[in-house]
């Protein structure tokens, strides 16, 4: 598990009204659970499977997780550990976006550095 960077997949709106707000307060799922979900590099494509399959218009933030303030390590159901951010994610810690593309089989595309 890297601990020095994050990530964060969220839709295209979610992002642009983000960068309105100057935060990312999260997805209803998150806002309903209480924290953002962050994924390791590792958990990218497993995250992407189960929760965003033939799904468009998604952005995958990489954060500095060493400036996060309220990140916490957690398991999960399955046994996996998680990052879990208990407030906004506040924009200045976000080091790069990417946009994900989706293939036809409606899986998605990693973007290269990041395999």
């Amino acid at each position: 598990m890297d601990f020095k960077n994050v990530y964060k997949i969220c839709t295209l709106d979610e992002w642009n009204e983000a960068k309105k707000l100057g935060k990312l307060n999260g997805s209803k799922k998150d806002i309903n659970d209480g924290f953002i979900h962050f994924s390791d590099k590792d958990q990218l494509s497993g995250t992407l499977k189960k929760f965003f399959l033939n799904k468009s218009d998604l952005v995958l933030l990489k954060v500095d997780a060493l400036k996060l303030r309220n990140l916490v390590y957690e398991q999960t159901s399955d046994g996996n550990i998680f990052p879990h951010l208990y407030e906004p994610l506040e924009l200045s810690h976000v080091v790069e976006e990417y946009k994900i593309e989706l293939n036809k089989n409606g899986t998605h595309k990693i973007p290269k550095e990041l395999e």
